[in-house]
């Protein structure tokens, strides 16, 4: 008590720097656990799949790994539609979203089930283009496919959206190092902090 009242300013600095801490120590178990949950394993049926786009022009291998787990949840019957995510940047040769609906249909799966969304720039934009496209068909609920570490941001954003979201990551397309994973979760950490505190 004699400390406090002797430096109330640094004690109440102290508190908040202690708070701070662990809050993103809270947001980054939170994120760490949301990474090794697989919703496939207890939702068996959604409306449709939604591949977050990691790709400028043709797909890159983090982006091929999704898109292959999303054919794999297509084959299984999990989804009836598969919606792939990602506008594009000036110079490319098409957007995410377009160059990822080929690779899908490429791989076997039915043109008329693989939906291109080539909007937004961002994961939300992307989000908000695909939750506006499946509210005027009705849909509701959709597994989300990305990278482990982006499940619990992903979720949250979809869920704000109004969808029913479930998140089913691939780990094939993930970084394989422990520091490179490190570095995803520690990122995302901040991501979801930095989207629940401004909603960006």
């Amino acid at each position: 008590m004699e400390a406090v009242r002797r430096h109330p300013v640094l004690i109440t600095i102290a508190a908040v720097a202690a708070t701070i801490v662990i809050a993103f120590a809270g947001t980054g178990v939170a994120v760490w656990r949301a990474a090794h949950t697989d919703d496939a394993s207890t939702i068996e049926h959604v409306d449709a799949i939604l591949v977050l786009g990691a790709a400028h022009g043709d797909p890159s291998p983090v982006f091929e790994g999704r898109l292959e787990h999303a054919r794999l949840l297509y084959e299984e019957g999990r989804a009836d539609t598969i919606l792939v995510l990602g506008g594009g940047a000036p110079g490319d040769r098409t957007t995410e979203a377009e160059a990822g609906r080929e690779w899908l249909v490429s791989k076997g799966v039915p043109s008329d089930t693989v939906v291109a969304s080539p909007v937004g720039s961002t994961t939300l934009e992307s989000l908000e283009a695909a939750a506006a496209w499946m509210s005027e068909r009705g849909m509701k609920s959709a597994f989300l496919v990305s990278d482990p570490w982006h499940n619990l941001r992903i979720k949250r954003m979809a869920s704000d959206l109004g969808l029913q979201a479930y998140a089913s990551a691939t780990w094939h397309s993930a970084a394989r190092t422990e520091g490179t994973r490190f570095g995803g979760y520690l990122r995302e950490t901040l991501a979801y902090v930095y989207y629940r505190l401004f909603g960006r």
